[in-house]
């Protein structure tokens, strides 16, 4: 049974910066985060290979979120910047692009 477990959303202004996690067992996977905003479906975000060298990006994030990831922590991270209102969500991380095998979620609520 898969385990995936986001950590590290919380409350950050307009412009600010946050990092999410998500830890996994039997890593390496191609990694995927989605997200859910308030009263919408899900959302594609961001991929990662299985190294790590390659990383793709819906357009509206492309350019201010960084998808990496550190195979010996089991570990992926999505280092979020220039946070706007609309990525306002819930954040999954997944191992399928449509997020059908993903992990509880971590909330973002970008606010003044």
């Amino acid at each position: 049974e898969q385990q995936l477990v986001e950590s590290g959303g919380g409350l950050v202004q307009p412009g600010g910066s946050l990092r999410l996690s998500c830890t996994k067992s039997g890593f390496p996977f191609w990694m995927y985060w989605v997200r859910q905003a308030p009263g919408k479906g899900l959302e594609w975000v961001s991929t990662i290979n299985l190294d790590g060298s390659t990383t793709d990006y819906a357009d509206s994030v492309k350019g201010r979120f960084t998808f990496s990831r550190d195979n010996a922590k089991n570990t992926v991270y999505l280092q979020m910047n220039s946070l706007k209102s609309e990525d306002t969500a819930l954040y999954y991380c997944a191992t399928d692009p449509n997020g059908r095998q993903r992990g509880q979620g971590i909330q973002v609520t970008v606010s003044s």
